[in-house]
């Protein structure tokens, strides 16, 4: 099985400036998928927070490599917090601020799974996953909201995942934190706009807050690396594309629903998952 080469596929996008003077928070964005969203908003120009659970080590080394990729081009910052605990949320937002002066982007990346069938699941299995995956996204956005509305403009996308579109066995904490994700996507949405109006923010011209969700398929990442190559091949034939996604081909979507050439999309859920949902 060859999945290294889509793990540490450098980004592949030039340096750009679709994102310049943007402040973007990219939680677990030093791992996996949300590194690579890290780096794309980062060649874009925007100045990138990265928030991680823990491993400082690694943190520090993922700021310093792409500091070195993007040469004074964008800034990186690394915020050490616990998703799962509102307290940590609510700190690592007024974090970045402080740091960077503003936030108009919050990626909402962290996730953690714990896998088990329904029967076997303790409460404790269950209450963390949806802890982090779920209630973390909310108090991130929470903290985040009220910054944008107050400035009049935002970007919030939620990273969700396929198994809670469709469902997986052994997963029923993580399926049903992912799939919450989508009722809290199209509420703050629509909240979010309901607020812009109210503060008399909502404009024809403006950028508005719009608030999105990216539902990637089977991807290459570290968690696939010890997979047997005969499930991996097994999972590849359900998909119609035959292969598995990159993380820079997630991160590209999650890039451009962070742009302003997205000013005109809010409340949905965009699969990236080579049509296995068809």
């Amino acid at each position: 099985m060859t999945t290294a080469n889509f793990v540490d596929r450098p980004a592949t996008a030039p340096i750009g400036e679709d994102l310049r003077g943007r402040v973007a928070f990219v939680t677990g964005g030093t791992r996996g998928i949300g590194a690579a969203i890290s780096r794309s908003l980062a060649w874009q120009g925007a100045t990138v927070a990265a928030g991680y659970g823990s491993h400082t080590a690694h943190a520090e080394q993922f700021r310093a490599d792409l500091a070195g990729e993007l040469q004074g081009h964008a800034e990186c910052s690394v915020h050490q917090g616990n998703v799962g605990l509102p307290d940590d949320c609510r700190r690592t937002i007024n974090e970045v601020i402080e740091q960077h002066g503003r936030l108009d982007i919050l990626i909402n990346n962290a996730g953690i799974n714990i896998d088990k069938i329904v029967l076997k699941m303790s409460d404790d299995d269950w209450m963390k996953v949806l802890a982090v995956n779920l209630s973390g996204a909310f108090f991130l956005t929470q903290a985040a909201l009220k910054h944008m509305v107050e400035r009049g403009s935002g970007r919030i996308v939620y990273v969700s995942s396929l198994a809670g579109e469709i469902g997986n066995i052994g997963q029923a904490n993580y399926a049903s934190s992912k799939s919450g994700l989508f009722g809290l996507t199209k509420t703050v949405a629509r909240e979010a706009a309901f607020q812009l109006e109210r503060a008399g923010k909502l404009t024809d011209t403006g950028l508005g807050i719009t608030v999105n969700t990216v539902t990637p398929g089977y991807v290459a990442t570290e968690m696939l690396a010890s997979v047997p190559e005969k499930v991996i091949d097994k999972v590849k034939s359900s998909i119609p594309l035959r292969r598995l996604g990159r993380p820079d081909e997630i991160a590209r979507v999650v890039h451009f629903l962070a742009s302003d050439a997205s000013s005109y999309i809010t409340g949905q859920v965009w699969g990236v998952n080579g049509g296995i949902d068809m």
